[in-house]
C-alpha cells in the first residue's frame, strides 16, 4: 500500500511515539522512510541570537538536530528498515510537504504534540496544516493514554 513514507522526527516523546507507529506501518508495507527532521527558520530563531554569539547557535542546534535524526535513522535501521535522514531549514510544514513532493511520499507521519490553545492558535497546529497541505495521507500519532 505504501512504498515511500515521509516520517517527521524530532527526538521528542511525540516525535519517539511517531517514530515507533511510522516503522510499524513501513515493516508491514515494505516501504522506504524519508526521515526528516526541521530546524526552525532563521526569523524564529534571531531572538536567541542576541544572547549566543553570531553563527553559533545555528551550527549547534544543527549538531544536535543531525545527532538526533542519526539516532532515529539507527532505530530504523535495527528493525530491517531503509531509511534516508534529512535535514531541513525552515517552516516545518512546507518542509514536510516539500519533502513529501520530492519523493513522491505516499504517506506522511507525525507525532502529535499537546499544546495549550494560546499556543495552537499563535503557531498553529502541524498536523492539522498538514491535512489541508500535503499530497498524500498523514498519519498523526497519539501516545496511548494509561489509565
Amino acid at each position: 500500500m505504501y512504498k515511500n513514507i515521509v516520517l517527521a522526527y524530532d527526538g521528542s516523546l511525540d516525535g519517539r511515539e511517531a517514530l515507533k507507529q511510522g516503522a510499524e506501518m513501513a515493516i508491514a508495507c515494505g516501504a522506504h522512510v524519508q526521515l526528516v527532521a526541521v530546524i526552525a527558520n532563521a526569523a524564529d530563531i534571531a531572538l536567541a541570537e542576541s544572547v549566543y554569539p553570531s553563527g553559533e547557535l545555528l551550527q549547534h542546534e544543527h549538531e544536535e538536530v543531525s545527532q538526533v535524526l542519526q539516532d532515529g535513522e539507527y532505530a530504523l535501521r535495527d528493525q530491517g528498515l531503509s531509511v534516508t535522514g534529512i535535514v531541513r531549514r525552515g517552516q516545518p510544514v512546507e518542509e514536510i510537504v516539500a519533502q513529501a513532493r520530492r519523493c513522491q511520499a505516499d504517506l506522511i507521519v507525525v507525532g502529535h504534540r499537546e499544546q495549550s490553545t494560546l499556543a495552537r492558535w499563535w503557531r498553529g497546529s502541524v498536523g492539522q496544516s498538514l491535512l489541508s497541505e500535503s499530497p498524500c495521507s498523514v498519519l498523526v500519532c497519539v501516545i496511548p493514554k494509561t489509565e
